[in-house]
């Protein structure tokens, strides 16, 4: 445990998917020297972040200090209970309290926390990040809105551009990160805050089509990769100009990032080992889903058993579940593609989450061994192939970094829920 010391605001920067291998080593060759310098006067661990390693659970975890169990968000996507039909939980079926709204500790400036939409009232101002459809209801108050549309304010990159064309997405992805800086700017001016949160996504964007680039000196886009974390890392420096002695800082990420070789589709290998019965293909769609299905898979890599009572055409008995879970941790934990192994730890949900939601847990979750990206789509017709993406998720290599005055306690190894804790004390 490291003691550390701060008083009064308090500001969180997010760089979303940004691994802690990564912040060293740019911070090390000069891309990041203001991340350099932070880290050298603060205290900087590598984070666990949320199985599935996605941004949802994460940031719910991050915000709320709950696990998956409590704040009941496994996914981007999950069943309506007792159906196969799909809904995107949003903000609204996140349980717990934010950080920001917690015993209501001054006004709070919130901008593109991932999960947040629709925008709920705070004690401040609230700008939801994605997926957000609408922008109206994206921005808490609503005055803010001509303000908003003046800075030409994106919600989040818009990655269809990407494959579409690479310029046309890096020209994107630089006005997206233009307009959120130019609102930070705005909204830190503005507002009386005593807490200021702002989340960078676009990161995110690039690692996945571009992790090729950070890592290939040579790749065309190598150097504009390195141009995009040092245009970050100005910001984080004016942002600590900015600051105030007694202020506290925090900067962190929700997940890893690494190389991505192959996607594996599981939902493809539920369905050739007999595990998963379609009564029509292509399908798209979990209604699909027949009477023989012992288990079927939700994005990224969540296991489902079938189970009668469960679901409208449940096949396996509450008696048998054990069996099945027992065949199915064997079946992938064999599973290899090109000759190595895919999936490098499955976990029952008892394992890996506690609380009242533990019910609409899945019952499994893979994560992937190196280079392998998992997915659960229906409709794919091999096992496995490479995409346009580069770059995957990962969930032991996230990063968080606090510089403050005010003492209190920091875990060796810290997982995203301890987020909340830290932030509390700080506040």
């Amino acid at each position: 445990m490291t003691l550390l010391s701060a008083d009064k605001r308090l500001i969180i920067i997010g760089l979303d998917g940004v691994p802690y291998s990564m912040v060293k080593d740019l911070s090390a060759s000069g891309t990041m020297p203001n991340m350099k310098a932070l880290i050298g006067e603060g205290v900087f661990r590598q984070m666990e972040s949320s199985i599935p390693d996605i941004s949802p659970v994460a940031w719910g975890s991050i915000i709320t200090g709950k696990n998956p169990g409590e704040h009941g968000i496994y996914g981007f996507m999950d069943l309506v209970p007792g159906t196969y039909r799909l809904y995107f939980p949003n903000f609204s079926n996140l349980h717990g309290i934010p950080f920001w709204n917690s015993e209501q500790k001054g006004k709070s400036a919130v901008i593109n926390v991932p999960g947040t939409y629709p925008a709920n009232q705070i004690n401040g101002v609230l700008i939801s990040g994605f997926v957000a459809i609408d922008l109206e209801k994206a921005v808490y108050p609503s005055s803010l809105l001509p303000e908003l549309k003046r800075l030409d304010y994106r919600i989040d990159v818009d990655a269809e551009k990407g494959h579409e064309s690479m310029e046309l997405f890096i020209d994107d992805l630089n006005r997206t990160l233009e307009a959120r800086i130019s609102t930070y700017r705005y909204l830190w001016d503005k507002e009386d805050w005593g807490l200021f949160m702002l989340v960078f996504t676009g990161t995110d964007r690039l690692a996945h089509f571009l992790w090729g680039a950070y890592e290939d000196r040579d790749h065309p886009y190598h150097n504009t990769f390195l141009q995009y974390f040092n245009d970050i890392d100005q910001v984080i420096g004016e942002i600590v100009w900015r600051m105030q002695p007694e202020d506290s800082l925090i900067v962190l990420s929700d997940h890893g990032f690494e190389r991505m070789d192959r996607t594996v589709y599981i939902n493809y290998y539920l369905r050739k080992t007999g595990f998963l019965n379609l009564r029509r293909l292509p399908t798209a769609s979990y209604d699909d889903i027949d009477e023989k299905t012992k288990a079927f898979a939700l994005e990224p890599a969540r296991l489902h058993i079938n189970t009668i009572g469960k679901y409208p055409r449940g096949s396996v008995r509450k008696n048998d579940k054990e069996a099945i879970v027992r065949d199915l941790t064997d079946l992938f934990h064999s599973l290899e593609v090109d000759g190595k192994r895919v999936i490098k730890g499955v976990y029952r949900k008892e394992e890996i989450y506690a609380g009242p939601f533990l019910d609409q847990a899945p019952d499994l979750v893979l994560l992937a061994n190196h280079g392998f990206d998992l997915k659960a789509r229906l409709q794919p017709e091999r096992l496995s192939q490479s995409t346009i993406f580069t770059g995957k998720h990962t969930q032991d290599d996230a990063f968080l970094l606090v510089k403050s005055h005010r003492y209190f306690c920091i875990p060796e190894n810290p997982s995203n829920c301890d987020v909340f804790k830290i932030v509390e004390n700080l506040r």
